[in-house]
């Protein structure tokens, strides 16, 4: 049999990338062609579908084919394709366990790629994808379609956020994990949430609900994904939005236009610039935005003590619980990190600590600092007492390793941080001793707690140990002993700053002026209210019909304001009159002096509550805030600012083993090769001894700058500059003459391109 030649026409019409570029002009005159190859998908589907095992490897190719031909020019004829969609979804659905795999993802990719047409919407191509995800049995499977739907759902809130969307799969993940508690399917569900909340897709509440439900599950991998969310979930945003930042901040302006402008000028040269100036500018109008409340997942909780409760009876107390070691020392670590944020009182979580606290538990400084963590000022003195004795005698005495004591001592000291009323001055007394040991890590353990208790309760302390400042408090009755439940009153920082610099202000106005220092109350008000409508930045429109203040009643008789406000100024009393400071054997005198010191308490700032703080005094309480941060640099106050801010650590910072560890790896004494290691790491990579010349030079290319034409001249062939060489040999004395005088008048000029100008 004779083989007939095809001709070209025909060679064309079979080729479907041609016909699809064809249909992509002109969908009207070649709506025929496209009707045959429609026809032509829609007899292989009826065949495949008769046997989806069985299918032969060229029907399943053609089959392939004509399924992304069809899905790549459905959006010209939406008639005619009109159930196309929803045929790919029920051969996906129902034979996805028996596809061949290219088939399989040309299947995904056609819906995804009609879901970009908008042939059909996001929630169709998600109920389609979703239960696939949680059923196929394929590894490959799962992370294409995985990473489908996480796409689908930041192109869909990628302009604004799509809130129907959001709620139709929150809907679903919640769903998935509460309607069976032991399936191991809720894990995608906590994949795609995380995925979703470290990229700032999901944000809100909803999101921690569903992940609060993981961590209530009974399937161990489902738990464990929901408790390292809590634990990690926030510090992996925080990383990604600064992985996004570097890359914006990575362009160089004046570099790519010092290039442009030096460079053959190309479009393609011009277009990478026009991009990186359009970068730039998206970045500055973010700068302008209003920066998103991002709150953390812990804060977004809506029961935290039903929740903390629940995750310690469930997975801690339950003796049936499945979780080992490391897992149930992470959902100790949620709970107590719920306890210290949120204030929770859980008064059976500290006795469950007693039996971990010993040198030999493993993992035991991860213990500490979850004990150390769940502690906050309502927590009852007489639960913790007990566990801080037992840390006492279990890891702080002379028969125990340096490196135990020193964990000893700074688990104390993070418990006394949060609550001091668990230290009694007995022990107090035995564990600052450790501050004269020899060993260093010890040692400064040992200070850190005697540093501590300095600031928040120097009465438990000797009188030796006290130091200056708190001795000094003590006396002038600025420090009093701390009461359980007892909240310091909150106020703007600095503002008693602002309060002195004004008085100093008013004081040198009267000064001038020539009034008394000391005027009234009244005068000071009335002189304050004249200088705040001097200080508001504001522009205001006069208007034609204002005429005038407009006269109301007088409020005279009316009193809106405290009793104590309306005092007259108490006077100081004289030094000769005041009594002598009380004693511990002299009470009579301590009973006499309580009023005294009482008045001499420092009160909170009252200067925001009594007037309206203007633009103005906002601008000179940063510049004093700065001021006082620079202040606080200076040598003799170091100390004391690192110790307070150790001490003010944010509640939201989570306590780590290390901070437990703290000062232990300075009681390791080191070997002498371990010695040589550190010194080798701390100076700076130099393989070989190199010239500074050399290494300037090498930061210079790394830098992308050029070289000068010097350095340019020595790296030319030498056959290129022979023939130079040989026409200066040949000159007379004339052209050596000229040449020269040349030369004297182009640097004169600045250079051939005469930079110094005319």
């Amino acid at each position: 049999m004779v083989k007939r030649k095809v001709g070209a026409l025909e060679k064309v019409d079979a080729d479907l990338p041609n016909l699809q570029h064809k249909l992509r002009k002109d969908p009207i005159s070649y709506k025929d062609d496209f009707c045959k190859q429609y026809n032509q998908y829609a007899t292989q589907r009826e065949i495949f579908l008769q046997a989806p095992s069985s299918a032969t490897d060229g029907g399943i190719v053609s089959f392939r084919d004509l399924i992304d031909f069809v899905s790549h020019v459905a959006d010209c004829y939406p008639d005619i394709t009109a159930k196309f969609p929803e045929e790919l979804a029920e051969i996906l659905t129902l034979h996805h366990t028996v596809l061949e795999t290219e088939l399989r993802e040309k299947i995904v990719g056609s819906l995804v790629l009609l879901r970009g047409k908008e042939i059909i919407d996001s929630s169709a191509l998600l109920h389609t994808l979703f239960p696939i995800l949680t059923t196929t049995p394929s590894k490959s499977l799962r992370t294409l379609v995985f990473q489908k739907i996480l796409s689908d759902l930041r192109s869909s809130n990628a302009k604004t956020t799509n809130h129907r969307l959001n709620r139709i799969i929150q809907t679903v993940l919640y769903h998935l994990l509460t309607s069976d508690r032991s399936s191991p399917k809720g894990i995608w569900a906590v994949k795609l949430t995380r995925e979703l909340w470290k990229r700032q897709i999901w944000t809100d509440s909803k999101a921690v609900e569903i992940m609060k439900e993981a961590s209530l599950a009974d399937n161990e991998k489902v738990v464990v994904g929901g408790i390292r969310f809590f634990l990690g979930g926030d510090k992996e945003r925080e990383e990604m939005e600064d992985e996004s930042s570097d890359e914006e901040t990575s362009i160089d302006i004046g570099k790519l236009r010092h290039q442009a402008g030096i460079n053959k000028k190309t479009g393609k040269k011009m277009k990478s610039l026009d991009k990186a100036v359009a970068t730039v500018k998206k970045k500055e109008r973010k700068k302008s935005q209003p920066h998103p409340l991002n709150f953390s997942a812990l804060h977004l909780l809506h029961d935290p003590q039903g929740f903390a409760e629940t995750l310690f009876s469930k997975h801690l107390q339950n003796s049936r619980s499945k979780l080992n070691l490391e897992q149930k020392l992470q959902v100790l670590q949620l709970v107590s990190r719920l306890v210290g944020l949120h204030k929770l009182t859980i008064i059976s979580l500290y006795s469950y600590f007693i039996k971990y606290l010993t040198p030999r538990q493993p993992s035991v400084t991860s213990f500490l600092a979850s004990l150390a963590q769940s502690t906050h000022s309502l927590v009852p003195p007489d639960v913790l007492e007990p566990l801080v004795e037992k840390i006492a005698n279990e890891f702080v005495s002379e028969a125990a390793a340096s490196e135990v004591a020193s964990a000893g001592l700074n688990a104390i000291r993070e418990i006394c941080v949060r609550q001091p009323l668990a230290m009694n001055d007995t022990l107090l007394q035995d564990l600052i001793m450790y501050r004269k040991s020899k060993d260093k890590g010890v040692m400064m353990a040992a200070k850190g707690l005697l540093g501590l208790y300095r600031e928040v309760g120097a009465e438990l302390l000797k009188k030796r140990d006290r130091g200056k400042q708190a001795a000094m408090g003590l006396r002038s009755g600025d420090r009093k002993e701390r009461r359980f439940g007892e909240e310091e009153a909150g106020e703007i920082e600095g503002l008693e700053l602002l309060e002195q610099w004004k008085a100093e202000e008013r004081r040198k106005r009267r000064e001038e002026k020539g009034l008394p220092v000391d005027g009234s109350d009244d005068e000071a008000m009335a002189e304050d209210e004249e200088e705040d409508w001097g200080a508001w930045d504001v522009e205001e429109n006069e208007s034609d019909d204002s005429g005038g203040w407009i006269d109301v009643e007088s409020d005279a008789d009316i009193d809106i304001s405290d009793d104590e406000d309306n005092r007259p100024p108490l006077k100081k009393p004289k030094l000769d009159d005041q009594p002598p400071i009380a004693t511990a054997s002299d009470p009579e005198t301590a009973a006499a002096n309580t009023t005294p010191q009482v008045k001499s308490e420092k009160k909170p700032s009252t200067l925001a509550t009594t007037r309206i703080l203007t633009p103005a005094d906002l601008a000179k309480l940063q510049e004093l805030r700065i001021h006082a941060n620079v202040s606080s640099l200076l040598k003799p106050a170091q100390k004391r600012r690192l110790e307070k801010e150790k001490n003010n650590r944010h509640i939201d910072d989570p306590l780590t083993s290390l901070e437990i560890e703290g000062f232990a790896s300075l009681s390791a004494r080191k070997t002498k090769e371990a010695k040589l290691a550190a010194a080798a790491a701390g100076k700076t990579e130099r393989n070989e001894h190199r010239s500074t010349q050399s290494m300037r030079h090498e930061k210079k290319i790394r830098e992308g700058k050029s070289s000068t034409n010097k350095e340019k001249a020595r790296k030319k062939n030498f056959l290129m500059t022979l023939g130079k060489a040989k026409g200066k040999q040949k000159r007379s004395l004339v052209e050596r003459g000229r040449v020269l005088r040349g030369h004297v008048e182009r640097l004169k000029r600045g250079g051939k391109r005469g930079n110094k100008g005319k």
